[in-house]
């Protein structure tokens, strides 16, 4: 399984991004996918989690109301659509994969839980 992470780039206080995890050598329907990002000198962070089988999302306190993750246009994407971006969100996204789409909730945002991780997109958030 490969993935690809795109749609990254600056953008002004408020603005909006959307990124796009297209993923290769399986299907989403068979896995969990997910959204980290690694912010300068702070540890990576799971922010947004979707299930490949119904669709099921979840999201950290911190992006709920403003993300939000889905399945793309293209076929076997997932997107994760940013709104109201503040310079706190300034980070490198990385998409991932490798559990089950039926994985529990508490380890949805851990990163020891994926095996295959998409090479990051830089998001930087600044007037």
């Amino acid at each position: 399984v490969q993935l690809q992470a795109s749609g990254g780039g600056l953008v002004q206080p408020g603005g909006s991004l959307r990124l796009s995890c297209a993923l290769s050598g399986g299907t989403v329907n068979w896995y969990s996918v997910a959204w980290f990002r690694q912010a300068a000198g702070k540890e990576r962070e799971g922010i947004s989690w979707f299930s490949g089988n119904g669709d099921e999302c979840e999201y950290v306190d911190s992006v709920k109301g403003r993300f939000t993750i889905s399945r793309g246009d293209r076929e076997n994407t997932v997107d994760l659509q940013m709104d109201n971006l503040d310079a706190n969100d300034t980070a490198i996204y990385y998409c991932a994969t490798g559990p089950s789409p039926f994985l529990v909730s508490e380890r949805r945002f851990v990163p020891e839980e994926y095996d295959f991780w998409g090479q990051g997109t830089l998001v930087t958030v600044s007037s």
